[in-house]
């Protein structure tokens, strides 16, 4: 295992849980105390079936992301992704990885900067560099992946816009990209108010249509993936977003399915993008 360190800005305190999640990978519970957010942070971590008999192996690694109103817990206890991974590598439809699930939730549902809650800066100054060098992950881009569903597709794909040095593919699922009139949101509660406004402040059609062809030449470098429902109400932000990536020259693959916005798509959807990130890691 890697030596763990500590970098000048952050304050690290861990304590890890292994929960076996079947016969194959294992399910492990995990924490760090960020200095950027004050609080300290839970996450999990699907370690492939090897892991712990070949110690002398790395792995690259998936960060898959949560949506709105969520947590890190949701695609272990509700998107099944466990006995998904583990039914997609013991078939070698998927090669062995390490599956990170961070948590951008609990005090403030946004994977963006603003105010008190920098969640950006610590998931790049203080989480990427805790988890890869607690656990044996390929710390270079051609090793890693982020994905996302809803909430965590719009994180997904602004952390492959502001950083397409460090992340090989983005796989965004049924991603919430701007901000719309959603029921979930009361516009009369600051907190939705301010979730709503950093939306919109990283609106990723927005994003992509004002690059310059400059700014556009390191995003071709990510290989990005749109997967969303044809009933689902984020269809029309997903076509557009992936409308203004072509008008950008930078390639995107569109996948549209049968479903809506939901978990029984997203699992489905997870079991899609596997096997398509494992070609490329």
């Amino acid at each position: 295992m890697k030596n763990i360190f500590t970098l000048l800005t952050i304050s690290v305190l861990c304590c890890s849980t292994s929960i076996t999640a079947s016969a194959r990978g294992s399910y492990v519970v995990d924490s760090l105390e960020s200095a950027i957010l004050k609080e300290v942070r839970h996450f999990a971590v699907y370690l492939p079936e090897s892991y712990e008999n070949h110690p002398e192996r790395d792995y690259p690694v998936l960060y898959l992301l949560h949506g709105g109103g969520g947590s890190w817990r949701d695609w272990g206890q509700v998107g099944n992704m466990a006995r998904i991974a583990d039914r997609l590598m013991s078939a070698r439809d998927a090669r062995e990885m390490i599956i990170v699930m961070p948590d951008a939730g609990t005090t403030l549902m946004t994977y963006f900067n603003g105010g008190n809650w920098n969640f950006e800066d610590h998931f790049f100054q203080e989480f990427m560099p805790y988890v890869e060098n607690r656990y044996r992950i390929r710390s270079e881009k051609g090793s890693r992946a982020i994905a996302g569903l809803s909430m965590g597709g719009q994180g997904s794909v602004m952390y492959g816009c502001h950083r397409p040095d460090l992340f090989s593919v983005v796989y965004a699922m049924s991603a919430y990209l701007y901000k719309m009139d959603l029921s979930m949101y009361k516009q009369d509660d600051p907190v939705n108010r301010d979730i709503q406004q950093r939306v919109e402040n990283n609106n990723a059609v927005k994003y992509i249509s004002g690059l310059s062809k400059e700014d556009a030449v390191p995003l071709r470098t990510v290989t990005w993936v749109i997967d969303c429902g044809d009933d689902d109400f984020t269809y029309r932000a997903n076509v557009e977003f992936s409308l203004a990536m072509k008008e950008q020259r930078i390639p995107v693959q569109v996948r549209i399915f049968d479903g809506a916005h939901s978990w029984e798509y997203w699992q489905d959807a997870l079991g899609r993008a596997l096997p398509y990130i494992s070609a490329i890691l």
